[in-house]
């Protein structure tokens, strides 16, 4: 019997949706990506997710931010082309209300997404990166810095889900196990003052998913 695990999501004590929800990119080949809300160890519902209306206007890129790609809904994803075969990568910043945290300040939540592994550069705030083009050993980088200890959650494509820490570097080894889509995700709270969902809030937690397809 298989032993399944709650990603790890260590966002806030205070319900949220934003503590069991995740965004992230699915593509295959050079085929148009496909942008998802929900819970990735789950199976996505032909209508989607219950809260996937709040996905909205999410950023995805190929090369540059500030060239993003158009967005065409779909029933429970949004769907974007992009040209070519390499990585692409979003950031949504607006998809859920920032809630109150135990300390009573408000939190807000950003998401960062991205799918492909062979690019070994960074290109958002918060990113699992890989060591070598292909490869299976990533680390996890806050603005190009890496995170030590990072919290890390592996669903293979059986959606068996792990969570494991990374090293002193940031690094972590992801154990092939089989063929198909993996999915990466880490968290990331930084404290300071910003506007998020057009609110002020005291702290950002960062979400990062990667998914990539394993031969």
């Amino acid at each position: 019997m298989k032993k399944w695990l709650a990603p790890l999501l260590v966002i806030s004590a205070a319900a949220s949706p934003a503590a069991a929800h995740e965004v992230w990119i699915e593509r295959d080949g050079a085929a148009p990506a496909r942008i998802y809300l929900g819970e990735p160890a789950e199976a996505v519902p032909e209508s989607g997710d219950p809260e996937f209306p709040k996905l909205k206007t999410p950023v995805l890129f190929a090369d540059s931010r500030d060239r993003p790609a158009p967005l065409v809904r779909r029933a429970n994803h949004i769907e974007a082309a992009v040209p070519g075969m390499g990585d692409v990568r979003l950031v949504d910043d607006n998809v859920f209300e920032p809630w109150a945290g135990e300390d009573g300040k408000l939190k807000g939540v950003v998401y960062h997404a991205r799918a492909g592994r062979t690019e070994t550069r960074h290109a958002l705030d918060l990113e699992i990166v890989p060591l070598a083009a292909g490869g299976d050993s990533f680390a996890v980088l806050w603005r190009g810095s890496p995170v030590p200890g990072a919290k890390l959650t592996i669903i293979d494509p059986d959606r068996w889900a792990k969570s494991t820490l990374a090293d002193d570097k940031g690094v972590v080894a992801v154990p092939a196990r089989g063929k198909g889509r993996y999915l990466l995700s880490t968290t990331h709270e930084v404290k300071g003052d910003r506007v998020l969902s057009g609110k002020p809030v005291a702290s950002a937690v960062h979400v990062s998913t990667l998914t990539y397809v394993a031969p």
